[in-house]
């Protein structure tokens, strides 16, 4: 099984945006992104889709989603301040589920995700960064998170 997770693509910045910073959408730039990311997981057998349930991360899902004819759920696990752990507990429980699922979460939270299976079960063969529009694949071998890949931002 494979857990593409997805940093949401460009929302600008948090001074710039007026209203609460959970309904802050994509720039046109992370609209780009977004499809890119589509094209890029399109044939990646994806099953399912979860997302932070701030506007930015659906958002970053649509693309694919509208392609693969599935919805985006949204989870709390996912959402900017739920923490690794939380969000590595959902991951588990995707494993589960699907051949391959995608999840589209935040800066605060990926990092952590990555840190805590960089200190017990995966090995990562790239370092440790995840700026907007990237994207981890980090494998599941049937007991355990054995491996990560970084894929960097679509050129857009």
């Amino acid at each position: 099984m494979r857990l593409y997770v997805v940093r949401h693509g460009d929302a600008g910045t948090r001074a710039r945006w007026n209203g609460a910073d959970e309904s802050r959408p994509l720039t046109t730039k992370g609209h780009r992104q977004a499809v890119a990311i589509a094209d890029a997981l399109a044939s990646a057998g994806v099953g399912r889709l979860v997302s932070s349930p701030y506007r930015r991360c659906v958002q970053t899902l649509e693309p694919l989603a509208t392609r693969l004819g599935l919805v985006v759920d949204d989870d709390p696990r996912l959402a900017e301040g739920a923490g690794g752990v939380d969000a590595l507990t959902l991951a588990d429980e995707l494993c589960k589920e699907n051949d391959a699922a995608a999840v589209c979460s935040h800066g605060d939270v990926i990092p952590e995700m990555l840190r805590i299976l960089m200190a017990t079960t995966a090995r990562f063969k790239d370092p440790l960064v995840w700026p907007k529009g990237s994207t981890w694949v980090i494998t599941w071998d049937g007991e355990r998170w054995s491996k990560a890949r970084y894929i960097a931002p679509p050129k857009v």
